[in-house]
């Protein structure tokens, strides 16, 4: 509402100045943009964006409202037969192992001299065969097995351990370099005491009647399981494959729980 002071004009003189007023022109939204009528240059200046910096997190915006974008940086492609492109090594560790691994195998005091004895058999296989660092260390009474750069067999380092190892338990060399040539080979380990409680004489005769006289019931044993048996005091290791150590173990704990040897070797147990 005009204000009370305000000057009055004549209703012609309205119409004409409404009439000089241009009006927006209709924008029809099914109109397409043919892209073939349009010239490169138009094209170039419409998407063009602004040269940016890489610090410049700004969004800039064209006159119609839509984002504008930096050219995408260009990209080599390079062929799959390039040799210095190519396919992952499917053995990682025939350039030597990804981390250099450590263990240290304890040795019992009553195996050290026989060690001694016997390095110049047992270090041989582990740094030809297994491509390992060994060392004895006469102080700590261990041996120490590292991997190198020509390590080339991701198990070697746990083969090593269990060949020192068998070793250690009382196993020959020759028995124990088994362990560096076949895959299916295992140390099964247990007491006389897990199978019977026996203290006194009745445990040293379960001991007699393992071994046999002169050892001829533990050699037995051994040629018909095909294993290696050390008896340890009150422990029992059996070296050999998964059926193997299943005969010789039911086997002594037959002679554990008080069966004669005669009748073991009649038996079908041997």
């Amino acid at each position: 509402m005009p204000a009370p002071t305000a000057l009055q004009r004549r209703p012609e003189e309205a119409t004409d100045g409404a009439e000089k007023v241009p009006l927006p022109m209709e924008v029809d939204d099914e109109l397409l943009i043919d892209p073939t009528n349009s010239t490169p240059a138009d094209t170039k200046s419409s998407q063009a964006a602004p040269v940016t910096s890489e610090n410049d997190v700004d969004m800039h915006i064209d006159e119609e409202g839509r984002p504008l974008f930096a050219p995408a940086k260009n990209t080599v492609c390079v062929p799959a037969s390039d040799p210095f492109f190519a396919r992952p090594n499917p053995n990682p560790w025939q350039d030597g192992p990804l981390k250099v691994e450590t263990r240290k195998v304890p040795i019992p005091p009553h195996r050290m001299s026989p060690l001694k004895a016997s390095w110049s058999k047992i270090y041989p296989p582990i740094v030809e065969h297994l491509k390992l660092q060994v060392r004895m260390n006469v102080k700590n009474r261990a041996v120490e097995l590292r991997s190198s750069k020509h390590t080339t067999d991701p198990g070697a380092i746990q083969k090593g351990e269990d060949f020192v190892k068998a070793f250690s338990l009382g196993f020959d060399v020759d028995d124990a370099i088994a362990l560096l040539r076949l895959d299916d080979l295992y140390i099964e380990t247990f007491e006389i005491k897990d199978v019977k409680t026996l203290t006194g004489e009745h445990l040293g005769r379960a001991i007699g009647r393992i071994a046999g006289k002169d050892g001829k019931m533990k050699f037995a044993i051994e040629n018909v399981s095909r294993t290696r048996v050390v008896l340890a005091d009150q422990k029992i290791h059996i070296l050999g494959g998964f059926r193997n150590i299943h005969i010789a173990r039911e086997a002594i704990v037959s002679l554990i729980l008080g069966s004669p040897p005669v009748s073991l070797i009649s038996g079908s147990c041997i």
